[in-house]
């Protein structure tokens, strides 16, 4: 994506001038994203009367659709209508979603006659009712489709020095981790305690406020003009290497379809790794027109295409590691609230925690964690001069992750101990403070602000320019398939072995959390040897051109 031109009185496009408005829409966006999804379980079960499993198995499609739909709007904001148009019209989309389903909290015909205690059944939404709520539910995930991580790639394309956007990334980041625990602490109290409209109202009010924040800051961003779709281009390289893979291939550089570039700009050379690929570029008798133009797309392809599809087939096993550490993450957190179910949860004489609550202890360690690590490597590099790679900061992420699973099975071991001891069984309170899963959480969120921040700059550094909001969204698709994979886990583990059962003294979790503590470390080896052979791609910055993490 090419630069829109700058007319001699405007102002200066990118820079840090655009940090504070697009710092400002961060918080607003996230807010209202977590304000309405975090608790929203609760909400279809106590104002909807929808059964616990059905609410839960909704829930579910909705945070699946929410860690994956975020790739899609990259894919518009590269392809056809650039980041800007998808961040605006997405955070629209978002309000009306949420309006929608502040309307249905508020209004009583929008949701059925509240449950009565008593042998009469309760009264499931009509037709019209559900209808209206998933509506409102699917705009609203719609909305976070073109803004999760499209405005942080729109946000690194303001800065041209590579430490400079790391820096932004990290603040982005840490206001969008600060931003979940306000949701999770505050507007999650207000929907419990004072009223569901409130709630999801000061969600939409957040929306808004972000959405006039970032378009306050219009006239300052560099914007990119998208070129087109580039995995037309990318699929055009597998169908021309693939119908010229009997010619032979040329030593010459200017035997191969160059991309149309200034005469003082050097060519592309021809790589030798999967080379069968370079057949795509290689110019043979009807492919170009007089005018020197491809005369059949799906029969020649630029070398640069060429090379765009080899740098995605190697980050491809880089990317593949991040799928089995974030399905343990994703089994590790839902096992956390049942465990604390069965555990006291008490904090004081009369204040108990929600078992949900528990998740702000991660927040909480990733939002901190994340402003000590950017201090800490700001210093570590005037010290030294040097930093250390993203691939790094993507393997002690592992560590802390399985270092957290380790620590789960040990608390595990030592609450079904006090169950035995008290001669407890089923779901019973065991006589054992919650707060001894802290620690395990701390770690998670620890190990979090390394690899996730660490993950999206990778992408980004390493894809091929064309796609750099994609690869931003890359982890969200990680993310996506490890939480429909953890569940496929945990429902093998039940059928299979007497871990899980519906009593959770009855059980042994803690063998689960041994399970995902090998499948972590196995998977930390597969990554080691990746990243081992992994050579980065990235000129620009000499810190990061080592072979090795």
């Amino acid at each position: 994506m090419n630069a829109e031109p700058q007319s001699s009185g405007a102002p200066k496009k990118g820079g840090w001038v655009t940090f504070p408005f697009l710092i400002a829409t961060m918080p607003g966006l996230t807010l209202a994203a977590a304000g309405w999804s975090n608790n929203i379980i609760v909400y279809l079960i106590n104002e909807f009367n929808i059964k616990s499993i059905d609410a839960a198995q909704i829930a579910n499609i909705v945070n699946g659709c929410m860690a994956l739909s975020p790739i899609l709007g990259a894919i518009l904001a590269d392809s056809y209508l650039g980041s800007f148009k998808v961040i605006t019209v997405s955070s629209l989309v978002s309000i009306v979603g949420i309006l929608a389903l502040t309307l249905t909290s508020i209004l009583d015909l929008m949701t059925p006659t509240p449950c009565e205690h008593g042998p009469s059944p309760c009264e499931g939404p009509s037709k019209a009712q559900i209808g209206i709520l998933y509506i409102s539910m699917a705009l609203s995930t719609m909305g976070v489709a073109g803004t999760r991580f499209t405005l942080a790639t729109m946000g690194a394309d303001q800065f041209t020095n590579p430490k400079h956007q790391r820096v932004f990334l990290n603040w982005h980041f840490f206001t969008m981790y600060a931003a979940m625990l306000v949701s999770m602490v505050g507007i999650v109290y207000i929907q419990d305690n004072v009223g569901w409209g409130l709630g999801y109202g000061l969600s939409g009010a957040a929306n808004l406020i972000g959405l006039v924040a970032f378009v306050m800051g219009s006239r300052y961003y560099l914007l990119l003009k998208p070129q087109g779709s580039p995995f037309t281009g990318l699929a055009c390289v597998l169908v021309a290497a693939f119908r010229k893979r009997k010619a032979l291939l040329s030593p010459k550089t200017e035997d191969y379809c160059q991309e149309p570039q200034p005469r003082e700009t050097k060519l592309i050379n021809t790589t030798n790794s999967f080379k069968f690929l370079n057949h795509a570029a290689l110019v043979t008798e009807g492919d170009m027109n007089p005018d020197g133009s491809i005369k059949k797309p799906w029969n020649l392809c630029t070398l640069q295409q060429v090379e765009d599809l080899k740098t995605l087939i190697r980050i491809s096993p880089i990317w593949s590691t991040g799928i089995l550490l974030h399905t343990t993450l994703a089994i590790q957190m839902s096992l956390v609230v049942l465990q604390a179910l069965a555990m006291d949860r008490h904090l004081g004489p009369q204040l108990q925690i929600s078992a949900g609550t528990m998740m702000v202890f991660v927040t909480i360690s990733t939002a901190i964690s994340l402003a000590l690590i950017d201090r800490f490597l700001v210093t570590f590099h005037k010290i030294t001069h040097t930093s250390p790679t993203l691939l790094k900061r993507i393997g002690i992420g592992h560590v802390l992750t399985i270092s957290s699973m380790a620590l789960s099975a040990l608390v595990e071991s030592k609450r079904l101990a006090a169950a035995r001891t008290h001669n407890l069984a089923g779901n019973s309170i065991v006589p054992m403070s919650v707060f001894w899963m802290v620690p395990q959480l701390l770690v998670v969120g620890v190990g979090e602000a390394f690899m996730f921040p660490g993950q999206v700059m990778f992408y980004y550094q390493e894809f091929p320019k064309s796609i750099k909001s994609t690869a931003a969204a890359m982890v969200a698709v990680i993310i996506g398939i490890a939480f429909y994979l953890g569940t496929a886990m945990v429902d093998l583990i039940s059928k299979t072995t007497r871990w899980l059962p519906d009593g959770m003294n009855d059980g042994r979790l803690d063998n689960v959390y041994w399970v995902l503590t090998i499948v972590g470390l196995v998977n930390f080896v597969y990554f080691l040897v990746c990243s081992w052979m992994y050579k980065y791609q990235n000129d620009e910055n000499k810190e990061l051109n080592s072979p090795n993490p």
